[in-house]
């Protein structure tokens, strides 16, 4: 995996997007760390807003992902559709030795340059510029539309804001509340094995009146 280099040693990049971005593009970005592995992240991938335009994402804080960006000056953004890989990128530590995952669909990798920071509620952001140097897709599947794929990746959004103080807790929980009961109704296995690992990482429902958690929907490792 290695795209040309100018005189600087950054590279080059000579490659395309592997797949059509529209909105924010939620994905899985690998990053190598000083440790000579490989961070898994979540990165949400905004599309430019005229043809031609960078692609950009958003780091929040002193992430590894943010510290590795510094460091190497890229990563491999990855596009996966298993949400138990969504979650552990966006609330576990997860290191590989490899920088494509096994059920990635599709890869790029991508060098970076910061355009722009700043702070919002508290918190250092920094906002990069993503230019494709090498891609590949991997794996092709038909589209499907599950309802509980959509609230496991919006559980993970919620839980990452329960602690900043911008966002009020009461209407955070409540939509916590609302996405365990869609993962319940409209989820699969991988969703519930999802949100369980989501429930064992962030301990959201401690934060929950006694009333109120026993009326939420619980999930086992085992998807029930």
């Amino acid at each position: 995996m290695s795209g040309e280099r100018d005189e600087r040693g950054a590279a080059e990049p000579a490659a395309d997007w592997p797949v059509d971005l529209r909105g924010v593009t939620e994905s899985v970005v690998t990053t190598l760390g000083p440790n000579d592995r490989w961070n898994v992240a979540a990165l949400g991938l905004h599309a430019p807003a005229e043809r031609g335009a960078p692609v950009t994402a958003t780091t929040w804080g002193n992430t590894r992902t943010r510290r590795n960006f510094h460091r190497q000056g890229g990563g491999v953004v990855q596009f996966v559709s298993d949400p138990r890989t969504l979650v552990d990128a966006a609330v576990t530590i997860r290191e590989e030795d490899d920088p494509v995952l096994a059920d990635a669909h599709a890869w790029v990798e991508v060098a970076v340059e910061r355009v722009d920071a700043g702070e919002s509620g508290g918190t250092r952001w920094e906002r990069w510029e993503l230019a494709p140097i090498e891609s590949a897709v991997v794996e092709t599947t038909v589209p499907t539309i599950n309802r509980g794929f959509a609230a496991v990746i919006d559980a993970t959004v919620a839980t990452s804001r329960l602690d900043v103080p911008t966002y009020d807790t009461g209407e955070l929980l409540a939509r916590l509340r609302y996405f365990a009961e869609t993962v319940e109704r409209c989820g699969g296995r991988p969703e519930r094995e999802a949100f369980a690992a989501l429930d064992d990482e962030t301990a959201w429902r401690e934060r929950l009146p006694a009333d109120a958690a026993a009326d939420v929907p619980r999930f086992d490792g085992d998807g029930r």
